[in-house]
C-alpha cells in the first residue's frame, strides 16, 4: 500500500530560535492532515479498509480526527469523528468541511473514546484509536527512518507526549536503526503530564483532570506500551508550562512562518531548558490543526510571556 503521509522536510533551526547551537526540525506540521498523526492513523485506516471496513470512527481531540478523516476520504470511506467538549468549534467546523461527520461527547477524550467505541460497534465500523495500536507506532516510526536516510545524525530526540503513540513510534524507529542508546526527551505541559505521573509513581497512573490548554496532549492516562518503553529506553520525562509552550509557538511562527499548537510548542520550549547537555538535537515538530493567530494571541495575552 502506498503511504498516505509524506516525507516531510528536515530543516536546521533558524538562527536565534534556540540557544542550543545545533537543532534539527522534523517538520511534520507540513503533513497533509496538519500533524504527524497521518503517519500512523493513515496506516491503520488503510489496514482497516484492506480488512473490509465500510466506515471509520475515531475519537480525537482534533489531530487524529483530521488524519482519520483525510485517510478515510482518500480511500472513499465515510468517517465519523467524536470530539470531546474541550475541542473548539473551529476544529469541528474544519473536520466537517473535510467531509467528516462530527459528534461531540464527553468532557475529556476518555469519555469521547468510550462513546466512539459504542458507536463503532453499533454501526459495524472500524474504530481507529488515536494513540494505542501497534500499527500506529509503526507508522510514526517512519519519521526516524526519514531522518536516518537523510544522513543527519543526532544525540537526542525531543518530542511532545500526549497518549504516547508518537513516543512509542520514535522509540521503535530508534531501535530499528541501532539507536536504542539515543535518549528521548518526552515533554508534557503542566496539567497534562500523565507519562511523568506514571513514571514518578512507577505504575500507570491516571490524571484526575486535564487542566492544560494543550488539549492535544489531553489523555488522562498514557498507553501502557508508552509507559513500558519509557522505562526500558533512555527517557527524560519533563514538563513545561502552558505559557512557555505558547511563547515557543510564537517564536517558531516568527522564525519559520509555520503555526503549531501549544502541544507542539511544548517540545520547542523544552530544547533550551532540557536538551542543553546534548550535542545535535532532533525535534519532532508534530504540528496541529487547532491553532490560529487569533488563538495564539488569546493564549498569550493574559500571561507574562517573554517574546
Amino acid at each position: 500500500m502506498k503511504a498516505l503521509h509524506i516525507n516531510t522536510p528536515l530543516l536546521r533551526a533558524a538562527p536565534g530560535l534556540f540557544e542550543h547551537p545545533e537543532v534539527w526540525l522534523k517538520m511534520d506540521a507540513l503533513q497533509p492532515s496538519g500533524s504527524f498523526k497521518l503517519r500512523g492513523v493513515g496506516r491503520l485506516v488503510q489496514q482497516s479498509a484492506a480488512e473490509g471496513a465500510k466506515a471509520i470512527v475515531c475519537a480525537s481531540g482534533g489531530n487524529a480526527g483530521f488524519a482519520a478523516a483525510h485517510a478515510a476520504i482518500a480511500l472513499g470511506l465515510p468517517v465519523a469523528i467524536v470530539l470531546p467538549l474541550t475541542s473548539s468549534a473551529a476544529v469541528a467546523e474544519r473536520l466537517a468541511a473535510r467531509g467528516a461527520e462530527v459528534l461531540r461527547h464527553g468532557a475529556v477524550w476518555d469519555e469521547a473514546h468510550e462513546f466512539a467505541l459504542r458507536l463503532a460497534a453499533e454501526r459495524g465500523a472500524a474504530y481507529v484509536h488515536p494513540f494505542d495500536h501497534p500499527l500506529l507506532w509503526a507508522g510514526h516510526s517512519t519519521l526516524i527512518d526519514e531522518v536516518v536516510e537523510a544522513g543527519v545524525g543526532f544525540d537526542a530526540v525531543v518530542t511532545a507526549v500526549g497518549g504516547g503513540g508518537l513516543f512509542c513510534g520514535i522509540v521503535e524507529g530508534l531501535r530499528r536503526h541501532g539507536l536504542g542508546h539515543v535518549p528521548v526527551i518526552a515533554v508534557e505541559t503542566e496539567g497534562a503530564s500523565s507519562l511523568k505521573a506514571s513514571l514518578d509513581a512507577r505504575q500507570l497512573a491516571s490524571l484526575s483532570a486535564i487542566t492544560s490548554i494543550a488539549t492535544s496532549l489531553g489523555a488522562r492516562r498514557v498507553a501502557a506500551e508508552a509507559f513500558e518503553r519509557a522505562r526500558s529506553h533512555p527517557t527524560h520525562a519533563v514538563q513545561v508550562s502552558d505559557a512557555e509552550a505558547t511563547a515557543a509557538c510564537i517564536r517558531f511562527a516568527d522564525a519559520h512562518r509555520v503555526l503549531v499548537e501549544p502541544a507542539c510548542g511544548a517540545a520547542l520550549a523544552a530544547v533550551d531548558r532540557h536538551a542543553g547537555g546534548f550535542g545535535r538535537v532532533l525535534v519532532e515538530v508534530c504540528g496541529g490543526m487547532a491553532v490560529s493567530l487569533e488563538l495564539l494571541r488569546s493564549w498569550a495575552a493574559p500571561t507574562t510571556i517573554k517574546p
